[in-house]
């Protein structure tokens, strides 16, 4: 079981969400168009795929978690979408795969080996294509003064060990420019988009388990005690069982 495979079922739906407007900026941004072709890499539940399908002719995605390609294939299906679904790690991907007009990645960079990847990204990328690195997550500025809690509730049940790797996986997504120094690739143009919405109380909490460092894997039978205690974290800032949230979500452009 791979370090995704019990949040598959949570993780689409309660993940800070990319909002239409993101997808539409990102695609004007990159020039897309019907002829364009995509390949997502750590694709989850299709998050990416799914948001930037409308804008490109062909959508590969690939993950190497099986549930979680299993979720990406019943979203495609009820979206009424035609994704190439591939199971298995991005850098083992075989050369004949091709190259494509725009690689996106989510949240996984920092799960996939640099040189690797690097050298992965090398043959992807189409001689004018781009690299879009995303991400949306909860605005850490003040605006949502549940977090810094929340996050304080979700490190003390976390195993110290994989805390450590979630904070690793943040300091290689916010520091792009050194993870492709010495390559052919530089950080462009970012993206940024910001929205706010109401997230119910439980399914706030419940978010805590999308997470590698606090999913019910890690937690074990220490599950329900962390959604307790986030629960009263959060509860006086819930107002008839909802709490305002503002999301940021970004896409880093990377190009040659």
């Amino acid at each position: 079981m791979g370090r995704f495979a019990s949040t598959a079922s949570l993780y689409e739906h309660l993940r800070p969400p990319y909002p239409s407007e993101f997808f539409r900026s990102v695609a004007h941004a990159l020039g897309l168009t019907k002829q364009s072709s995509l390949i997502d890499l750590g694709t989850g539940p299709g998050l990416l795929a799914l948001g930037f399908g409308p804008y490109v002719g062909r959508v590969v995605a690939v993950d190497p978690e099986p549930e979680m390609i299993e979720a990406a294939r019943r979203a495609a299906a009820g979206a009424g979408r035609d994704i190439t679904l591939i199971e298995g790690k991005a850098e083992t991907l075989a050369p004949d795969i091709g190259s494509f007009d725009v690689v996106t990645i989510g949240r996984a960079l920092h799960w996939m080996d640099r040189d690797l990847t690097l050298a992965l990204l090398d043959r992807l990328v189409a001689h004018d294509g781009a690299i879009a690195i995303c991400a949306s997550c909860s605005a850490t500025d003040g605006r949502n003064p549940w977090l810094d809690g929340y996050n304080e509730a979700r490190r003390r049940w976390s195993p110290a060990k994989l805390w450590e790797e979630a904070g690793r996986g943040t300091r290689t997504h916010r520091d792009l420019p050194a993870f492709f120094r010495g390559s052919s690739f530089q950080p462009a143009e970012l993206v940024s988009i910001e929205t706010s919405h109401l997230v119910g109380l439980h399914d706030l909490a419940e978010r805590t388990l999308t997470y590698s460092s606090s999913s019910p894997e890690a937690l074990g039978e220490n599950a329900d005690a962390m959604l307790r205690d986030v629960g009263q974290h959060l509860a006086p800032f819930s107002r008839d069982g909802a709490i305002a949230e503002t999301v940021v979500s970004t896409a880093q452009i990377v190009k040659r």
